[in-house]
């Protein structure tokens, strides 16, 4: 993309980070990664500074980084004219005042939500003709080539394995989290082992915590902000050590992710992030009605090929019907368990990375304004 090209992405924040932190995570990477002059617009600015400390919140305009401004989206907004690109995230709602200044050749994309589901191949790319006119986009991120992909940094996967590789930098970065210097030698020595829990207030995280206490592997467990309060042991137990970290930073949350031994998530980003940290981790699908979220979770289970006990520790975790009935403490114990929810993290983190990345396919469709189509190789995705 020129470095003249400019950007509108919208973002609402509705109840949670995801939806917000895929946006921030786009915004920078077409702004770092392709030159794109990025205008932000969130309606809450305040969530934003948890992942950006710096945000001014009562600001309406203001600059953040090389080539993005953070624009507050309210009512009041005297909207200026449309830039070139338009995104409008997860089906926000444009403003009716700022949709009306687009012409009719204006490139407007509907960034969609992450799913496995067979369906989205077939949609992705579709268009939508609008009332003025305009041809919306809907862009669907995914894994499989013939999606737009999942964002993914250059350099992301050579950064993750120097930090994997170096046992002494992951040791002094969790003294920096507040985390004991004994419990740090226990963790980089591998007798006990990291876990890490970004999860719904839902998760079912006392019933885990109670056989792990008794029956589990030496772990330290920590909790990323936005985890629920119903993870505190009784009583002390110096088998199951747990310890709450602060609200991270995206760059130091992939840190986090890339230091464990398992990892929780909840959502679309974090879920994202565990797959390129290569390491086996939990998902907690959001929750939706009539069990939709189930039908994503299989769908995801059979597109990566995990492990069937891994699948059956996941619909445990989320609370499926058909569950297994040994916890995931059991299944973790097993030392055959580990050694292939580890191989398969791998090799799946692997063949991810050999897919086209999801702000590369933006760029190049929104920039040549020809047809997508994703099975095509546009460019050395892993290089750019």
């Amino acid at each position: 993309m020129p470095v003249s090209a400019q950007v509108d992405l919208f973002c609402r924040v509705i109840d949670n980070y995801g939806d917000l932190g895929v946006c921030w995570r786009l915004a920078r990477r077409l702004a770092q990664g392709h030159g794109a002059a990025v205008r932000l617009w969130v309606d809450d600015l305040q969530a934003l500074q948890r992942l950006a400390p710096g945000v001014t919140v009562d600001a309406d305009t203001q600059p953040f980084g090389t080539g993005i401004a953070l624009h507050h989206w309210h009512d009041d907004v005297a909207w200026p004219a449309p830039a070139p690109c338009v995104i409008e995230a997860f089906g926000c709602d444009l403003p009716e005042r700022f949709v009306a200044q687009m012409p009719p050749d204006q490139r407007w994309y509907n960034l969609e939500y992450l799913s496995a589901e067979d369906w989205v191949a077939g949609c992705h790319g579709l268009e939508s003709p609008q009332p003025g006119g305009q041809r919306k986009t809907f862009w669907f991120p995914g894994f499989t080539g013939r999606t737009g992909g999942l964002l993914r940094e250059p350099g992301l996967i050579e950064a993750r394995v120097c930090w994997q590789a170096d046992a002494e930098s992951r040791g002094r970065w969790l003294r920096q989290l507040g985390v004991p210097l004994d419990t740090v030698t226990e963790v980089v020595s591998g007798y006990r082992r990291l876990i890490t829990v970004f999860a719904y207030p839902d998760a079912p995280g006392a019933a885990w915590l109670a056989p792990w206490a008794r029956e589990g592997p030496p772990a330290l467990v920590l909790l990323a902000g936005g985890t629920g309060q119903s993870w505190a042991l009784p009583l002390a137990n110096p088998r199951l050590i747990i310890q709450r970290v602060p609200f991270l930073k995206q760059p130091d949350y992939d840190r986090l992710l890339w230091s464990a031994d398992l990892n929780f998530v909840r959502g679309e980003d974090s879920f994202v992030r565990a797959q390129w940290a290569a390491r086996p981790f939990i998902w907690q699908t959001y929750p939706q009605a009539d069990a939709a979220h189930t039908v994503k979770l299989d769908a995801w289970l059979a597109c990566s090929g995990a492990p069937p006990s891994l699948a059956a520790a996941m619909h445990q975790w989320n609370g499926s019907s058909h569950a297994a009935q040994a916890s995931l403490p059991e299944f973790w114990q097993r030392h055959e368990v580990m050694h292939e929810w580890q191989a398969w993290a791998e090799r799946w983190a692997g063949q991810l990375a050999s897919l086209p990345e999801l702000a590369d396919t933006l760029v190049a469709h929104a920039t040549l304004g020809l047809e997508y189509r994703a099975a095509k190789t546009l460019s050395r995705w892993d290089t750019l």
